[in-house]
């Protein structure tokens, strides 16, 4: 696509690329500020390496004019008149030219790979950082697979750059200065034919690089929604098993692999056609100094030693710039892959931590909403003016029929999001004030949704504790009721879990979850939906559990079966979002409300209505 303005005015997407481009340069460059001295010394080493390296053709000719002039050489001038005498001057120059050349080499190559080694990790461990502080609904939006190919891929994209690319740059630039400056001093009439074909090759470059950017902004893309397809259905692979459905999948990770070599074929097709271009641009230059060089050598108006020189140098000038294409390349790789990773690190974070810090022993665990109200993105009013109570130490069961609002209460407690209107505050403190650490290090969380990381069962049960004995491990584990199922495992509490606890059962990972919150000790347990998926072994063994540990803390269940939660010394009726009413469970069975109503479906003493229809 042509890079100037469409016929309307827009822009091409060339120049929005572009724009994009230099914009995430700028962004890189001011995020590697902490390493400019390191950038500083790398480019150093790069330049000296390069300089060096330009200076054998010069040598050459020192020898061709030492053969040719012999005691009336240039280098007579400067030591030894004997022939001998100044081959060896010239022997130990080359020794030491050579020897410079390969240190600073290894010392650019050194500095540059250490230097894209600790960008990359620190590029990393940044974007990580940031994700990790983005609110839950952020995560809502996006694929797994997506934010994947930004954290590793893109990442690595940046750091195959900074290892070779920004040190090929360099010495080009070294090489056109450095050559450049000696071929006037020898013959300028030849140094500017030789230089004539440079304003054709960087204009190509240029124009490959507006050319080529739109293309490797959709290769990026591209590998994204590869990444998205694949880590979903890794996640899923289960259910594509039981609907036999490998075939279908594996065809449409085939479309978006096709789709990916597609995007990535067209970029490699103009990519490879540009040093061909850019060589038969440097003949040019190539074969003007062989043969204007090689006439003023006739005509006596040029030394056989420049001559020499000028040959040798224009190929030391102009070959490197074959490789322009192949830096670009890189180069267009790496900042599409850097506007991606800059992207990310400025998305905005909606829920700001409080600073308040609550030392985990003071709290008491009353828990209070006042008048809250919320909704999702959607906008769809999920609370209205939700007001309760859950006094320090007490149990409050929160149930109600699917859709109320009862997930939402733990979510908003958690505050993984923030209510449109009221406040919720623990131990009188609004919780939007409290640092993250100190609310939910005070809150220890068991869902239905269990999610246990790939490791051992030890490691899963200590993770709110990682540096906990292995004693008070099995203290949890025991009053979870999970020590013995543990134990016959062949390797007991070092037994590997498989990625999300796949090799364990339902209730299995259930109680571990348990032992894990049990362990942690917090003031305020929350258990969401903790039996609603378990058999009823496994549920009554919870409930044992959870008479132990509910003892003088303040305990918030929410629950579909209502046999889990009669107990409670408080049980909350979510209806439309609102408290529909409240107490214990004689009470509200006196009541004959909505709780009644739930409770006799749910034991199967409720007239079916077809039954007392007339």
């Amino acid at each position: 696509m042509d890079a100037r303005r469409d016929s309307d005015g827009s822009e091409t997407d060339s120049e929005r690329v572009g724009a994009a481009e230099r914009k995430a340069l700028r962004r890189l460059l001011t995020y590697a500020a902490p390493y400019r001295r390191r950038i500083y010394s790398a480019i150093a080493f790069s330049v000296f390496n390069k300089v060096f390296d330009v200076l054998p053709p010069l040598l050459i000719g020192l020898g061709v004019d030492v053969v040719v002039e012999q005691e009336n050489s240039f280098l007579a001038g400067f030591g030894p008149t004997s022939i001998m005498g100044q081959l060896w001057l010239l022997a130990g120059l080359t020794i030491a030219v050579w020897i410079f050349e390969s240190l600073f080499e290894y010392l650019a190559k050194l500095t540059w790979r250490n230097l894209a080694q600790d960008i990359q990790h620190g590029l990393r461990l940044d974007a990580y950082q940031h994700v990790q502080s983005l609110e839950i609904a952020y995560f809502e939006d996006r694929s797994t697979g997506g934010l994947m190919a930004i954290l590793n891929d893109d990442v690595n994209q940046l750091e195959r750059f900074l290892n070779d690319g920004a040190n090929e740059v360099v010495q080009v630039a070294t090489t056109v200065v450095t050559i450049g400056i000696a071929f006037f001093l020898i013959e300028w009439r030849v140094a500017i034919l030789a230089f004539l074909p440079m304003p054709l090759v960087l204009w190509g470059s240029f124009k490959f690089q507006d050319f080529i950017a739109p293309r490797y902004a959709d290769v990026r893309a591209r590998v994204g929604f590869l990444n998205d397809y694949l880590s979903n259905n890794l996640s899923g692979i289960a259910t594509i098993k039981s609907f036999t459905s490998e075939h279908h999948e594996t065809g449409r990770i085939g479309d978006a692999s096709s789709d990916y070599v597609e995007s990535n074929r067209e970029a490699i097709r103009i990519s490879s056609a540009f040093t061909p271009l850019i060589r038969m641009a440097i003949l040019v230059g190539f074969v003007a100094t062989l043969v204007l060089g090689g006439r003023y050598v006739t005509e006596g108006s040029m030394a056989v030693a420049s001559y020499t020189i000028m040959v040798f140098l224009t190929q030391r000038l102009l070959w490197p710039l074959t490789r322009l294409g192949e830096t670009f390349d890189q180069y267009q790789r790496a900042m599409a892959s850097t506007d991606r990773i800059l992207n990310l690190l400025d998305t905005p974070i909606a829920i700001e931590e409080g600073s308040v810090l609550l030392a985990e022993d003071e709290v008491a665990g009353r828990v209070t909403f006042d008048h809250v109200s919320f909704a999702y993105a959607n906008e769809v009013p999920v609370l209205d003016d939700l007001s309760f109570d859950v006094p320090a130490g007490a149990t409050v069961a929160i149930v109600g029929s699917t859709g109320a609002g009862k997930s939402t209460v733990i979510k908003l407690l958690l505050r993984f999001y923030d209510p449109t209107a009221g406040s919720i505050q623990v131990d009188g403190i609004d919780i939007r004030t409290l640092s993250f650490a100190s609310l939910r290090g005070a809150i220890g969380l068991v869902s239905q949704d269990v999610f246990l990381f790939h490791g051992t069962v030890r490691e899963n049960i200590a993770y709110g504790r990682p540096e906990a004995a292995i004693e008070r491990v099995i203290e949890a584990a025991t009053i979870a009721e999970a020590h013995e199922f543990i134990m016959s495992f062949p390797d007991g509490y070092d037994t590997i879990v498989g990625e999300r606890g796949q090799k364990l059962s339902g209730g299995q990972r259930q109680r571990i979850s348990l032992a894990r919150a049990i362990l942690k000790d917090p003031p305020i347990l929350v258990l969401d939906e903790a039996t609603s998926s378990v058999d009823n072994e496994t549920e009554a063994a919870i409930q044992r559990s959870l008479e132990k540990i509910s003892i003088d803390r303040t305990t918030v269940v929410i629950a579909h079966r209502l046999s889990t939660v009669r107990h409670a010394d408080n049980i909350v009726v979510l209806d439309a979002g609102g408290v529909s009413e409240q107490g214990n469970h004689d009470d509200l069975l006196r009541k004959d409300g909505m709780y009644a109503a739930l409770w006799k479906v749910q034991t199967g003493t409720a007239i079916p209505w077809h039954e007392g229809a007339p």
